[in-house]
């Protein structure tokens, strides 16, 4: 069969993001805002202010050079015992703490730019990420490999995420009816995910077809605004309504069975609704593979109940 030139870039970018970053320790590191650091130590003394970022260090390995987390973190359960930051907090007590490395993301960069330029004043790096898209996961875990000195520690995040994504692609490839999915973000403004987002590569990789495929991304995010009439003109095409479940997103079946038109959805009229927790599937974090087990047992649970082991989705952390 023959590839479109397309697909063949997609699958040579794939391809590039997934090998080894050889010499990427000689060259500066730039963060989302374009801060550019030569990278001399390894970091000692962080504090990370987005919970993706904890959950990453943790997975690096990197938990005893963590000095400070966010509030209301609870994953994994150990980062309960750091010492919590916001930035909200006041300067001083930043400065008690003795970080060396403040890493935070975009929002934070844009709403609170006084404190950063201050904690900036003051000797601290600070340091600004938040992939939105596989290649761009990828290239963030080694980010936070050379703010660690783990670089080791983030080619085998990188390999072991690779090895499950293609255990499950080569399952789901062999599915020969795939499910049709809606994926909803935003139930109140009817937002779905854009194309290439970590949460539609998720239930790509699982298996299913994503209805809205031609959404477009809202300013550079991975939420596309879609609206019901386009949803509802799918209406009949819909196996499954998907809609992740967390502080962005708090839908109830009920909800969306009692939203007017709905009952043109099949999937709702079949009651076939399910969730999906946000973290699995929106967060940059090696739980995305967890999150595309959860969604293949929605679509497919003959296939990843039956062959868990074989596919690597023994583990379960399930859906709503």
């Amino acid at each position: 069969m023959r590839m479109t030139v397309r697909k063949w870039g997609r699958c040579l970018l794939l391809w590039l993001c997934f090998q080894p970053a050889l010499g990427a320790a000689a060259e500066p590191l730039v963060d989302d805002a374009g801060r550019r650091m030569a990278m001399t130590r390894p970091f000692q003394r962080i504090i990370s202010l987005y919970g993706a970022h904890t959950e990453n260090l943790f997975a690096l390995g990197a938990q005893a050079q963590l000095i400070g987390v966010s509030p209301n973190e609870h994953y994994p359960p150990e980062a309960r015992a750091k010492a919590v930051f916001s930035y909200h907090d006041d300067l001083e007590k930043f400065l008690a703490a003795r970080p060396d490395l403040v890493l935070i993301r975009p929002m934070i960069d844009r709403g609170y730019a006084r404190l950063m330029a201050r904690l900036e004043a003051a000797g601290i790096v600070v340091v600004s990420l938040q992939p939105s898209s596989v290649p761009e996961m990828v290239a963030y875990w080694r980010a936070l490999g050379r703010l660690t000195g783990r670089s080791q520690a983030a080619e085998a995040l990188v390999a072991d995420f690779q090895a499950g994504v293609t255990r499950i692609g080569r399952r789901t490839a062999a599915i020969p009816a795939k499910r049709r999915v809606y994926f909803e973000a935003i139930h109140d403004r009817m937002r779905t995910f854009s194309p290439g987002s970590m949460p539609i590569f998720a239930l790509e990789t699982a298996g299913g077809i994503n209805v809205a495929a031609d959404a477009a991304p809202r300013r550079g995010t991975n939420i596309a605004d879609y609206g019901k009439e386009r949803i509802l003109a799918h209406g009949d095409a819909i196996d499954v309504y998907l809609a992740q479940f967390g502080p962005m997103n708090r839908p109830t079946r009920e909800m969306i069975q009692k939203e007017s038109g709905y009952a043109l959805i099949r999937a709702v009229r079949e009651n076939r609704i399910h969730f999906i927790d946000e973290q699995l599937v929106s967060r940059p974090t090696p739980r995305l593979l967890a999150g595309i087990c959860g969604i293949g047992r929605i679509l497919y649970p003959e296939v990843f109940e039956k062959e868990a082991e074989a596919i690597g989705c023994m583990e379960r952390e399930d859906e709503r």
